[in-house]
């Protein structure tokens, strides 16, 4: 397929799943720059950019292998019963349902499904392994990553450590790149407490590279928040102040880069952005520091292999500072982000959406939303 033929047929995919006739997408392509201009209305929305972008623009930004989803978006139809339902339900039947779509990557979050599917509720094992291996080969999927277990003891008991052992022995069946956590490696905003799990990640992340796999943590918006590491110290001699620097940032600091990696949520590191503006200074000042997620990502863009590529409709009366929407239809500006993050073709974005299964009235949202998100990651150029 040429160049020209994919951007047809990745626009046609943007146009259908929106809902358009060929002649108001192409009016709208045209004309959405001009009418935003005039209009005074702000940036373009996600799916406003992608396409443009798709109507003119000259290179993929998440190349066809690179396009992949976490299941936590689709939990809903892994999780529900078979035998009282149509739709695509179990691992297996999610997995044709995504490939069909264009999906060439999935991130685990976690090996369960409902006791009905095929091969039953839990497939935590090596045998659950070899049977998700089978079906995400029969259907073309790579199996990129997983938010699983990271013991909670340390030093490490027998028992976690066995577990985690044969968390990367599953993870070595299904030819996962990566493993991770949906967690921060602490709770804490102190110092003390990051210095203790990096102690604990940099081990864990040297026994996943002797397995030939790159060890991650996601976070949230909290650990973008301000280090608190210096200043007075209150009752129980922990300090109240912070230096500027934020947790996650001086968690890369002070592990090691051939062994820890991170994986943005882009979504939360927005909220972030949005709720931590200002720190408390040594000197009791107050100081503004806004936080820019690009620029963090660019600065060693190689210890993010993955990213959460989770959209946001801007709202500034949220808490959050954005509500959660499919990819593409949104105020993050994707585009510039994977344009701009540097080391081309390295990265591995899955589309999230926390809130993509729906309810009772309408039970295959999460993978209409999913199949909607495809066309528009597959859109965007740059």
């Amino acid at each position: 397929m040429t160049a020209h033929e994919e951007s047809i047929e990745t626009s046609d995919a943007l146009r259908r799943a929106l809902g358009l006739s060929r002649r108001r997408f192409l009016a709208a392509t045209t004309g959405i720059t001009a009418a935003a201009t005039l209009a005074g209305t702000g940036p373009l929305t996600s799916a406003a950019r992608a396409a443009t972008s798709a109507a003119g623009g000259n290179g993929v930004l998440v190349p066809p292998g690179k396009r992949g989803i976490i299941l936590y978006t689709v939990r809903d139809a892994i999780g529900r019963d078979p035998g009282s339902t149509p739709l695509a339900s179990g691992f297996r039947r999610v997995f044709e349902e995504l490939a069909r779509m264009g999906y060439k990557q999935v991130e685990f979050a976690g090996y369960g499904q409902h006791r009905n599917a095929e091969g039953g509720a839990n497939l935590e094992s090596v045998e659950g392994a070899r049977l998700l291996r089978r079906w995400l080969d029969d259907n073309g999927l790579q199996a990129e990553g997983n938010h699983g277990f990271i013991p909670g003891s340390w030093p490490l008991t027998p028992a976690d450590l066995d577990r985690f052992k044969l968390h990367l022995e599953i993870a070595g069946i299904l030819g996962l790149g990566h493993m991770g956590t949906g967690g921060d490696p602490t709770g804490s905003a102190y110092k003390g407490d990051w210095d203790v799990a990096a102690e604990k990640w940099n081990h864990l992340g040297s026994l996943a590279s002797a397995a030939g796999i790159k060890l991650y943590t996601h976070n949230h918006d909290a650990a973008y928040g301000f280090l608190l590491d210096s200043g007075p110290l209150d009752a129980a001699g922990r300090p109240t102040r912070s230096s500027g620097i934020r947790k996650l940032e001086y968690f890369l600091t002070i592990t090691d880069p051939a062994n820890v990696y991170l994986e943005m949520d882009i979504f939360w590191a927005h909220v972030a952005q949005f709720k931590f503006r200002t720190y408390t200074a040594p000197d009791g000042s107050t100081q503004t520091a806004v936080f820019d997620p690009l620029a963090v990502v660019r600065a060693q863009t190689k210890r993010f292999p993955l990213f959460h590529a989770k959209d946001g409709k801007y709202n500034p009366a949220s808490g959050n500072g954005y509500d959660m929407v499919p990819f593409g239809t949104g105020d993050i500006d994707y585009a510039a982000f994977f344009a701009n993050m540097g080391a081309k073709g390295y990265h591995n974005p899955m589309y999230e959406q926390d809130n993509a299964p729906g309810d009772a009235t309408d039970p295959g949202r999460s993978l209409r939303y999913a199949e909607l998100s495809y066309a528009n990651m597959a859109a965007m150029r740059g």
